[in-house]
């Protein structure tokens, strides 16, 4: 069984979490989600602008070094506790700007907005009662890293989608298809943090250790 698929009600061991997980700041991997952060408003103004093939390129870089500065992490044992914060709200920050972007531009409809910020507003409120119980958040599951997955490479297919032609239609077919899976699935995982904030509300368990992820 991997870490990530722990009971949350279980604590993980003090030594093993410390050992995986460093207290540093400036590190590769680090640096480059602090790079990507930074990315956040530009590809924001670039869809708002309707240059949707300059969007495109920052979403696939953004993507890309979302996967390199994992490689790198595991690679030179860089994993650190900021990097563990800046990496998920670097993507999250991304899905959302680029949500609303698009929804402005009538790209995409705002239920699919509503939707995936009604999963974020869900994990959200159960936080603060996770952390009085000695859990700073959930472990990472599959399904919700494979729905921000998909949503993270649905959205450029999307903007793609606006050039026409061939390749546009393509785009527009395999973006939404990406989509809609993606919403599924980050709702999925959303169902399995509630029912694991559930049974840490129900046994009383306490962690005195923080939950590697």
């Amino acid at each position: 069984m991997s870490t990530a698929d722990r009971d949350p009600a279980r604590p993980v061991a003090s030594g093993a979490a410390s050992s995986a997980v460093s207290d540093r700041v400036l590190t590769i991997p680090n640096i480059i989600s602090m790079l990507r952060l930074l990315m956040v408003p530009v590809v924001g103004a670039l869809i708002l602008s309707g240059h949707y093939v300059a969007a495109f390129v920052v979403l696939v870089v953004s993507g890309a070094s979302d996967w390199l500065d994992g490689v790198i992490a595991r690679r030179f044992n860089q994993t650190s506790r900021l990097g563990r914060f800046l990496d998920p709200s670097a993507d999250r920050l991304f899905i959302g700007v680029t949500l609303v972007g698009m929804a402005v531009r009538d790209l995409i409809p705002w239920w699919m907005v509503i939707v995936i910020a009604a999963r974020e507003a869900v994990v959200a409120l159960m936080l603060p009662f996770m952390v009085r119980r000695g859990f700073p958040g959930f472990p990472v599951h599959l399904a919700g890293k494979a729905g921000t997955f998909a949503l993270m490479y649905a959205f450029p297919l999307l903007l793609l989608a606006k050039l026409g032609g061939a390749l546009g239609d393509v785009a527009w077919v395999v973006g939404w298809a990406a989509a809609l899976w993606g919403v599924f699935l980050y709702w999925c995982g959303g169902v399995l943090y509630v029912n694991q904030f559930r049974e840490v509300m129900t046994s009383g368990a306490t962690s005195s250790a923080r939950p590697a992820t």
